[in-house]
This record gives structure tokens, C-alpha cells and sequence, in this order.
């Protein structure tokens, strides 16, 4: 037994510094294959031109998914969202959702990715170059790699720490707000960098109105002094799926879970902070601006109930 738990612990702390060693490779010169317009290609040949309408108007969306064991988390669930983003986008595309599932799951097999991220993405190519864009062809590419934690394991122990973003989510009506669509993530690159120049490691955006938000690519909760969680109604921003299951979670474990507009100086009476999302999982918040956290045991129990269930063998 002795032998079997060190070679275990040998086997986890390889495969650590193989994911870290990895997160140092570009993007663009990793190996392997991407399935790219129904074909598999290598890695390096996944190849658009410079003129294409998604890269200069934004006409692209796309989906992140987790691979837990060698399975994807919630793959349908994604991918139904993918469907509706480029639905809502007007873009056209080519496949089913049983097909889109059925390729997510190939090059997760191709790449032997067994902890990782599945990229997803669709854009409008370069028939055209102008606003309109009615006669581009529609593209579809999928990649998938081993990727550990979005936040430094250590931070998500501690808790990660925010600034208030000087940007606002737009109204939701000026966009397309409940797509996961490229265009909509430009201002929270803007705050995730103004954030990180700052020393910390994300930013809390705010609503139109004023109200909390989210995160950078998270959405957002607070624990009360008596237990319930508050989180901001998603009706400017993606109601993420994370979210909903982090939810589900918390219900069935009698914790009253209450869905708000939450205005930034009630943080001051909130007790514990955590995010969630594919990439952030759930992470718990020490700070943000001047309001302190607490990582408390309930914060711990739904991030312990979470990993639980995505480690679970889950259907698509």
C-alpha cells in the first residue's frame, strides 16, 4: 500500500508539472490534432486568413469545457448553448447538436486529454469584408488539452482577491448579452488586465445599473450571517452553467440560495464571497476593493460537493 500511494503521489505531481510546463507552450505551437470543418488537422495547420469577418467585427462564438477523467462535464448543456449563441448571432451552422457532441468527444480521445479544456469555436469567414456578412461561410473548429487550475491552486485556498472594474456590463439591450459571444469579452480583457496591474488576480464588474455582476468570466455569490447565498439575477450577463448546478448544490443541502440585484455597498455585510464558472470551478474571494471574506466551511463543502460531482462518469 505504501508503495502504491507514493507511486500515486509521484504519478499526480508529474502530471502537475507536465500541465505547468505546458501552460508555458503558445498556443499556436502546441502538438497534436484539432478537429477543424469536419476534418482532423494537425495542430499547426489550423489555419484562418487574416481577413476574416470574426477576427474584424467579432461574428464569433464560442463555448469552454471542462474534461473530468476523460469526460466532459455537462458536454450537451454547452453545446446547447453554443447552438443558441450562434443562433442569436444569425450564423448558420452545419451540424447537430449530436454531431457537435460526438466531435467534442473525439478530439478528447485524439488528444488523450484526461483533466482538461474543450474549445469549442464558430466565426464567419472571408467571402466578405464589410459590416454585412450574409454571404460568409460559417466555420467550426474544436480543441481540446490537458489544463489544470484558471486560478493559482494556492489562491483558490486562500481565496483570490478583486478590484472593482472601471468598465460596466452593457444593457442588455445593445447586446446580445445571454450569448457567449467573442465580442462581449473585450472589456472584461480590458478589466482582467487593469486588475492584474493592480496586484490582483480578477475584477468585479458592475451592471448598467450599478448592481454587482460578475466577475471577468465568473459569476458571483455571497454567503449572509446566516447562512443564505445572495447572487445577482443574470439578465445583462450569462447565467452560467456552473452557476446553476453550484445552485442545485447548495438547495439540496437546505442552503437558501436567493437571486438579487445587489448593490456594491452591501458587500459590507456579506461574510464569505466565492465564484464559479468551467474555468474558475469554484473559487473563493478574500477581497474585493475593501470588502474582506472569509473562506468559510459552507464556502469549502460546495466546492468539495462540486468536484464530487464532476468527477462523476457523466453522460453527454
Amino acid at each position: 500500500m505504501l508503495t502504491y500511494h507514493y507511486n500515486k503521489y509521484t504519478f499526480l505531481n508529474k502530471k502537475k508539472s507536465y500541465i505547468k510546463l505546458m501552460d508555458t507552450v503558445p498556443y499556436d505551437k502546441r502538438s497534436g490534432k484539432i478537429w477543424f470543418n469536419g476534418d482532423l488537422v494537425d495542430w499547426g495547420n489550423a489555419k484562418i486568413h487574416v481577413l476574416n469577418h470574426g477576427l474584424h467585427y467579432a461574428s464569433c462564438v464560442f463555448e469552454g469545457e471542462r474534461v473530468y477523467d476523460g469526460e466532459i462535464f455537462r458536454l450537451r448543456e454547452h453545446n446547447e448553448r453554443l447552438l443558441y449563441s450562434a443562433k442569436r448571432m444569425g450564423i448558420k451552422v452545419p451540424y447537430s447538436l449530436e454531431e457537435i457532441n460526438s466531435f467534442c468527444k473525439k478530439i478528447v480521445n485524439v488528444q488523450s486529454v484526461q483533466n482538461g479544456y474543450v474549445r469549442p469555436v464558430i466565426w464567419r469567414g472571408s467571402e466578405m469584408m464589410a459590416i454585412s456578412a450574409q454571404k460568409n461561410k460559417t466555420h467550426f473548429a474544436i480543441a481540446a488539452w490537458e489544463w489544470g487550475s484558471y486560478f493559482d491552486p494556492k489562491l483558490k485556498i486562500e481565496g483570490i482577491k478583486l478590484n472593482i472594474s472601471s468598465w460596466r456590463r452593457p444593457s442588455p439591450n445593445s447586446v446580445p448579452w445571454d450569448t457567449k459571444a467573442s465580442g462581449l469579452y473585450m472589456i472584461c480583457t480590458l478589466s482582467k488586465h487593469e486588475a492584474e496591474s493592480q496586484g490582483y488576480s480578477d475584477s468585479l464588474m458592475l451592471d448598467h445599473e450599478e448592481n454587482i455582476a460578475e466577475a471577468t468570466g465568473a459569476n458571483i455569490f455571497f454567503k449572509t450571517k446566516n447562512g443564505e447565498l445572495h447572487t445577482p439575477i443574470p439578465d445583462s450577463f450569462l447565467d452560467g452553467i456552473t452557476r446553476r448546478e453550484i445552485i442545485k448544490i447548495a438547495k439540496s443541502k437546505n442552503i437558501k440560495v436567493i437571486e438579487r440585484k445587489i448593490k456594491p455597498e452591501e458587500m459590507k455585510d456579506f461574510i464569505g464571497c466565492f465564484l464559479t464558472g468551467t474555468a474558475a470551478e469554484l473559487t473563493p474571494v478574500s477581497l474585493i476593493g475593501n470588502y474582506k471574506f472569509v473562506v468559510c466551511e459552507t464556502i469549502k463543502d460546495l466546492s468539495d460537493s462540486y468536484q464530487s460531482l464532476v468527477r462523476k462518469k457523466t453522460a453527454a
